[in-house]
């Protein structure tokens, strides 16, 4: 009898190691669709095809219909797990169009208190960005140049700009270098009062593994040292120094992100099945609602994805959610 209780509780195993290992690659599917969507050149926004509106809005159903706008109909519906309003532009609605074109154009957008406490995790752990009260969008002001003068300068210590928190000039850097701190969190685990100084010694004296987050065991190092670079390229303090978010800061956290995938991959077709990796910690905790992830409640609780380093930061959080096509329906539609 014990026997068969043993060997039912393995084929139990055994069955929701199948359903994790489908879930995960389903899950690396999705987001390996969702990083091809977007053009490593100019990353602004991110941009769906008429397919996915379809699918989205269940072929502009009425029962998605929340309006109907000067210019066409309005629908509702989710978008990489974002609530959004697609506006679709009439085919006749010709004086419209110039007007239409302008509200759908993206305009760099700083948040200007990007920190650890304002990222929050939905349902299925996927990062969204909260407390949007102080962002601004900010005019191009030259073809090069891109900047708005704020009075008085907005944020948190230890995460706003250096450069905007003296002159009050906001520039569309100004959030890459909260990024670069909030980065370097994700590797340490430590609060960032003089974190680039900790890790900028720490490389320059190869010691970089010693302080690196230790609930994490088994560090890639030499991924983990071009990550801390990265992060310290984006924390300098002039403006001009830092990387291009769409250019350089992207590309290089999408390989990285790669490099994490293929990891997953091999973590669950191992042998000896563990834990869920860190991003897919659903299948062994408990829902939550939604959490704030700040440096006070990093590691807290190991089965809990509080902690940065177990957060995989997309391109969602950075960029505007923007929809642009052609034609009605099958024409032009934009959230």
């Amino acid at each position: 009898m014990e026997a068969a209780e043993e060997a039912k509780k393995r084929a139990a195993m055994e069955a929701q190691r199948r359903l994790n290992i489908e879930k995960a690659l389903k899950e690396a599917a999705k987001m390996k669709r969702a990083k091809d969507n977007l053009s490593y050149h100019d990353i602004r926004y991110r941009r769906y095809n008429i397919e996915e509106i379809e699918v989205a809005t269940q072929y502009f159903s009425e029962s998605k219909k929340i309006g109907e706008g000067g210019y066409g109909p309005v629908y509702n519906c989710y978008l990489d797990h974002t609530p959004v309003a697609v506006k679709v532009l009439r085919p006749d609605a010709a004086q419209g169009r110039s007007q239409f074109q302008r509200e759908t154009k993206p305009e760099p957008l700083v948040h200007r208190d990007l920190k650890p406490g304002n990222i929050l995790l939905d349902n299925n752990y996927i990062s969204k960005i909260s407390d949007v009260g102080l962002d601004r969008f900010v005019p191009t002001t030259s073809e090069n140049v891109t900047q708005y003068h704020m009075t008085s300068a907005a944020g948190t210590f230890c995460y706003i700009d250096p450069e905007y928190q003296q002159t009050g000039m906001l520039g569309v850097k100004s959030d890459v270098y909260s990024l670069g701190i909030l980065l370097l969190q994700v590797i340490t685990a430590k609060p960032p009062m003089g974190l680039t100084h900790i890790v900028e010694q720490a490389i320059e004296n190869e010691t970089l593994k010693e302080i690196v987050d230790s609930d994490v065991p088994d560090w890639p190092i030499e991924e983990t040292l071009c990550f801390a670079k990265l992060a310290l390229q984006c924390a300098e303090l002039r403006r001009k120094d830092r990387p291009d978010l769409g250019t350089e800061v992207l590309p290089e956290l999408n390989r990285l992100r790669d490099f994490a995938e293929e990891k997953m991959i091999h973590f669950f077709f191992a042998k000896d099945f563990g834990p869920s990796p860190n991003h897919n910690l659903a299948s062994i905790t408990p829902p939550i609602s939604q959490i704030s992830v700040s440096p006070t409640n990093l590691s807290q609780n190991p089965a809990t994805p509080t902690n940065l380093s177990q957060v995989s930061i997309t391109q969602e959080v950075m960029s505007n959610t923007i929809v642009g096509n052609q034609g009605s329906p099958k024409s032009q539609s934009s959230t």
